[in-house]
């Protein structure tokens, strides 16, 4: 193997900055004896947190970048490497700058705005507030059109979903007379008497959990629509365990809701678009949610102890040595497939993985060879097609709200392209934009083109998206400006199952790699932005304090819960009492 270029950068810019080390280590290591001397932590416990000397983190996605973020803040003694494999940074979050000619207008190809919900949402705005950028939040209230008026297309029209922006009248007539609500009373009724799930049954699908207990006929025309807008997935496979979400609150939980809740408490006082963020219904950024990525991006860089290393693609991990000695030898090559292009060998106290689990189950091997993360690379993904089209008429859209989803069950001849939902972006994000005009998205493809050999090219699926467009919302205008993206392989799906893999996978990484490698990222706990800064800055608290976890124990929560619906979070109630300690 040839030593890269990056490695001799690395240890001449290691001797430049030996003194300043020196002395920042010796801080760290004075700060950890008194936080882990105070906590009543062992000294096995401190002694695990200092053997985090050098840390590589695989994917220069959100979660790597958060991760590394996180770490350097709470460790800065400790050297970050940071691998991706493409030339940018960002994985799924992509925000284009596009001129109209009469503008500029922000296109997302990936997600585009986020919900300030608990707990994962109060920790996106805490890293917002962190990396100063909260003065580039704009926000859509929960009294805005958007957030009132949301849409599902069935069977050949748009349904408004009941919600606060229509009378109490108005709300029965539409549930009474709208076919997409049959099966509404009977599944009520239903649920109340149903069967207890038998014990010998561990998981099912959310099309069967809701199927059992209510009626196939609301799973097959509401919900599937609400999670083909979550995971683009079949209702009939993701797990009612995993992608139904996860409201069970842990001890570890309510503590860190306490924190955050009194951190984010000075700091909204003094921000007042951090405050309307939070009782926002969604909120994003002037120039959108790719700003994160560009933030991170800059402060890392501004960080002598942490590198970057894009093109370079990591093809081997495996564990070596005995003992606090031990170390994960990372391999990696050039992802450019130039003749000649380095190959490296690299060791690391400890590796965190933010890839894809069928990805890492692919390069994680023993010291003979052999694979030995099965369970990970069960998890499947969906690939979608994201469609952004601008109209410079800004009355071209029939209705205004956040968008519609459509269910599984609307008619083959109503959505032939297999769409899965449009977002009206001008109503969802207003003031991101500096002209005027309609912008809107539509998304193809998810679970429908799993069996599909090839996939559209952009000319395809721009006909598609204005198909789409002209036969639900008959809008027949050419679009001023269209852009067309391919994100393969963009979505894990966690199907039935999911929870006991993410179990086996766990024990498969302590018994391998003896907690050297840890995990975050949507293929694991949560596929939305929220979830992946939350995973990522798990997974850092837990690597600086010493603890035996691999990435996932917040999420498999293993100590006792406290079932809390969304509503109940929402009125703080670890402001008043700590139910575990009854």
């Amino acid at each position: 193997m040839l030593v890269s270029p990056q490695t001799v950068r690395r240890s001449i810019h290691a001797s430049e900055h030996v003194l300043q080390q020196y002395y920042t280590a010796s801080l760290c290591r004075y700060h950890l004896r008194r936080r882990y001397i105070s906590n009543g932590v062992t000294a096995e416990t401190r002694n695990r947190a200092q053997e985090v000397k050098d840390v590589a983190i695989l994917g220069g996605g959100i979660t790597g970048l958060v991760s590394a973020f996180y770490l350097s803040k709470q460790r800065p003694d400790i050297r970050i490497t940071i691998f991706e494999g493409s030339s940018r940074l960002g994985g799924w979050l992509h925000s284009k700058q596009v001129d109209v000619g009469s503008g500029n207008v922000v296109f997302e190809q990936g997600p585009r705005t986020l919900r300030p919900n608990f707990p994962n949402g109060l920790i996106t705005l805490k890293l917002v507030k962190d990396l100063g950028i909260d003065d580039q939040l704009i926000y859509t209230s929960k009294n805005s059109v958007a957030a009132q008026n949301r849409y599902v297309y069935y069977p050949d029209h748009l349904v408004r979903m009941p919600g606060p922006g229509m009378t109490f009248l108005n709300n029965l007539s539409n549930i009474w007379n709208e076919p997409v609500f049959d099966g509404l009373s009977e599944g009520i009724i239903g649920d109340l008497t149903a069967e207890k799930r038998p014990d010998d049954l561990t998981d099912e699908s959310i099309g069967s959990f809701f199927s059992r207990r209510c009626s196939s006929k609301i799973v097959d025309n509401l919900i599937s629509a609400v999670l083909h807008g979550i995971y683009a997935g079949d209702v009939y496979n993701l797990s009612s365990l995993d992608s139904a979400g996860n409201t069970r609150i842990s001890s570890s939980d309510w503590a860190m809701l306490q924190t955050l809740d009194k951190e984010l408490d000075k700091e909204i006082h003094s921000s007042e678009k951090l405050r309307a963020a939070a009782q926002s219904s969604v909120f994003t950024f002037q120039k959108g949610l790719g700003e994160l990525v560009h933030q991170l991006d800059a402060h890392l860089k501004q960080n002598s102890m942490v590198e970057i290393q894009q093109e370079t693609l990591v093809t081997d991990l495996r564990l070596q040595g005995n003992g606090p000695s031990q170390k994960i030898r990372v391999a990696t090559k050039s992802s450019t497939g130039k003749p000649n292009s380095d190959t490296c060998d690299e060791q690391f106290t400890h590796v965190i993985s933010t890839l894809s689990g069928k990805t890492l189950s692919k390069i994680a091997r023993s010291e003979t060879g052999q694979q030995v993360l099965s369970s990970f690379q069960q998890t499947p993904s969906v690939t979608v097609m994201v469609v952004n089209l601008f109209f410079s008429d800004p009355d071209v859209l029939p209705v205004h709200g956040f968008g519609y989803l459509i269910p599984r069950s609307v008619p083959y001849a109503q959505n032939p392209e297999r769409a899965l939902g449009v977002v009206f972006d001008s109503d969802a994000a207003i003031g991101q934009d500096s002209t005027g005009g309609t912008k809107v998205t539509v998304m193809l493809g998810g679970h429908w083109w799993d069996q599909w050999d090839s996939y559209p090219d952009e000319d395809e699926g721009a006909s598609m998206a204005k198909a789409i467009l002209r036969r639900h919302l008959k809008i027949s205008a050419e679009p001023d400006a269209i852009r067309v993206s391919l994100q393969r392989d963009c979505i894990p799906q966690y199907t039935v199952g999911h929870h006991e893999r993410l179990v086996s996978g766990s024990h498969e990484l302590e018994k391998n790699f003896d907690y050297r490698l840890r995990v975050a990222g949507n293929s694991y706990s949560g596929v939305g932005l929220n979830d992946c800064v939350r995973a990522a800055r798990e997974v850092a608290q837990e690597l600086t304090s010493g603890r035996q976890d691999v990435g996932l124990a917040w999420y498999l929560k293993d100590q006792a819960k406290l079932d809390l619906k969304t509503k109940d979070l929402r009125k703080k109630p670890w402001r008043h009492s700590n139910p575990f300690e009854r």
